[in-house]
């Protein structure tokens, strides 16, 4: 229960702190990336999804993809924190934070 309550916790306090942040969750990674940088966020949670096509090579594709739009810009990962929905990965919240 806490692996699933933690990152939805994590998103309603960053939805509510920062309304005009919550966009970053519907944008792809590399799009996110270029926003949170021009925004000079200090740090971002984004979703990235595992719902579509291979769960395994495909969301480890995701994750790598996500990290290096982020590492391009000065972020470093944070935290990784899968979701799971009744028994299935759906995706992950991960967390950049700059140095």
């Amino acid at each position: 229960m806490r692996r699933v309550l933690l990152p939805v916790l994590l998103f309603l306090a960053t939805a509510t702190a920062l309304p005009a942040q919550a966009g970053l969750f519907s944008k792809n990674p590399e799009d996110a990336a270029v926003q949170a940088q021009r925004d000079g966020l200090l740090a971002v949670t984004i979703w990235v999804d595992a719902t579509w096509g291979f769960r395994n090579q495909g969301a480890a594709n995701s994750l790598s993809r996500a990290h290096q739009a982020f590492a391009t810009r000065g972020y470093k990962v944070q935290s990784v924190e899968p979701y799971i929905e009744n028994g299935d990965l759906q995706g992950f919240f991960v967390t950049y934070q700059k140095p």
